[in-house]
């Protein structure tokens, strides 16, 4: 029931709502207001999906946390919970085309249930406090609100009973699940599985890349004119392989650490351009050693800090065995990385200086 990336909207964003809302702000969060909402994705939701998977705006994929109606609910109609991130929300009314049931949505600064769940933001405190701002006691006659399964690090089930006398029940993954769990309320092992497949790994892709071309392009230019084109693609190909291939080849590098795997899959990306360095004959045997060293240096420190970036999107990880590779290992990335830089920065002076 998750999507990824996450978000907060401008104030000026905000407007009433008659519809389903695109954007709203949480400091709207406290009506009691039940807004109504349908299982129809226009092309205005299926763009604000394109922008949020490629970067654009990522500060604005939000809605106004509240309580909405899909259909024509009554007093024993399901509550589903999800996160006020664009696409966990239109995931959840998309699957439930033609049920009659209540989204609560939670303020989670726009972040998708299962990293919010892990911030804290899609929390026991924020449900309780949600349950009470929306009058939801009032509004169904039974105690029962479903949650996405990947919610459940977040939330406390006995805490969010005793304090609002809701019970929590844990619905599938996948929100394309749901019909099929409401039916008869039982979720089976294929829907509690949480998988990852290559395509799911790879529309995560834009969102590291984009942020990443500006800086790229500066880098390369610079290169270009210190150590000649060779060395200008070298940036290039160490950012795409730490926010495209590494994705993609994620299961097959080996290693546990994220941090490691994208180191070995820097050296590889690396070692064509350290032979076609030490390929150059005019360069004295010195600085044919330091044009080896610079690309397995710099390029595989790169790739391993976009490799660990991608712990945020992955299901592999764990909060704690991130912050540990954090500590472990961004250190190390710093320090080879500024090697590298020195090695590089001594072949830029004397290529200006001798002109090779």
């Amino acid at each position: 029931m998750t999507e990824k990336i996450s978000s907060a909207c401008s104030r000026s964003s905000c407007a009433p709502v008659t519809e389903t809302p695109v954007c709203g702000c949480p400091s709207n969060a406290g009506s009691s207001e039940i807004r109504p909402t349908t299982s129809t994705i226009s092309f205005a939701n299926k763009l604000d999906h394109f922008l949020a998977r490629w970067g654009v705006n990522r500060m604005g994929h939000i809605i106004v946390p509240g309580l909405y109606r899909l259909g024509v609910p009554t007093p024993d109609s399901p509550v589903i919970v999800t996160a006020n991130y664009t696409l966990s929300f239109d995931a959840v009314r998309s699957a439930l085309k033609g049920a009659d049931c209540y989204i609560l949505i939670l303020d989670t600064n726009g972040v998708n249930v299962w990293c919010a769940a892990g911030k804290g933001t899609f929390g026991t405190d924020e449900l309780v406090r949600r349950i009470d701002v929306t009058g939801l006691v009032s509004v169904v006659n039974h105690r029962v609100l479903v949650l996405p399964q990947l919610g459940a690090p977040g939330v406390s089930a006995h805490e969010v009973q005793r304090k609002s006398g809701f019970r929590v029940e844990y619905g599938p993954v996948r929100a394309r699940d749901l019909p099929a769990f409401l039916s008869t309320r039982k979720a089976t092992p294929e829907m509690r599985r949480v998988t990852f497949p290559v395509i799911d790994r790879v529309v995560l892709t834009p969102v590291e890349f984009v942020p990443a071309v500006l800086p790229t392009i500066i880098v390369a230019v610079v290169l270009y004119f210190l150590a000649g084109p060779v060395a200008a693609l070298a940036p290039f190909a160490a950012v795409l392989a730490g926010t495209v291939l590494f994705p993609a080849l994620l299961p097959l590098l080996p290693t546990k650490d994220f941090s490691t795997k994208g180191l070995i899959l820097g050296v590889i990306v690396a070692l064509p351009f350290s032979v076609t360095f030490v390929s150059n004959p005019v360069l004295p045997s010195w600085a044919i050693s330091l044009a080896a060293l610079a690309p397995l240096l710099i390029m595989p420190a790169v790739t391993a800090y976009l490799a660990l970036n991608f712990t945020g999107a992955s299901t592999f990880t764990s909060r704690t065995g991130v912050k540990k590779e954090i500590f472990r290992y961004i250190p190390v990335m710093v320090a080879i990385a500024a090697i590298g830089v020195v090695c590089g920065a001594i072949l830029g002076i004397l290529h200006l200086m001798r002109g090779i």
